[in-house]
């Protein structure tokens, strides 16, 4: 089934993609600096600094691992944009709203397939 998506929308949600996609880039540059191993020098960083470190380091594994999922989806998004066939569920084939994208331009299912 065909996208009911206008050639204006789609070139809209492009840009919103590529944008999203250079700034999540960025995000992941710094993020990558924040899961560096954390320094287990009892001379440099006290006891209590050091689990915080430790902590911050977990936490920036976690938001690494969603950068790395909203990446792929998004690069997904594109590469469907490219071959024709974005805007259609991939699970149903039917065309998913216009609306749905706008929200959430990297979305791959209708909700009935969402769920």
């Amino acid at each position: 089934m065909d996208s009911i998506l206008t050639p204006e929308l789609l070139v809209e949600i492009r840009g919103d993609l590529r944008r999203q996609l250079e700034r999540l880039e960025r995000s992941m540059a710094v993020t990558e600096e924040a899961v560096r191993p954390v320094e287990l020098d009892q001379q440099a960083v006290g006891r209590l600094s050091r689990m915080d470190s430790l902590q911050n380091q977990h936490m920036s594994r976690n938001l690494q691992e969603r950068e790395r999922v909203r990446y792929t989806a998004i690069r997904r998004a594109l590469q469907r944009m490219e071959e024709g066939t974005y805007g259609i569920c991939t699970g149903c084939g039917d065309p998913i709203e216009p609306g749905r994208l706008q929200v959430m331009p990297e979305v791959e299912h209708c909700p009935a397939c969402a769920q």
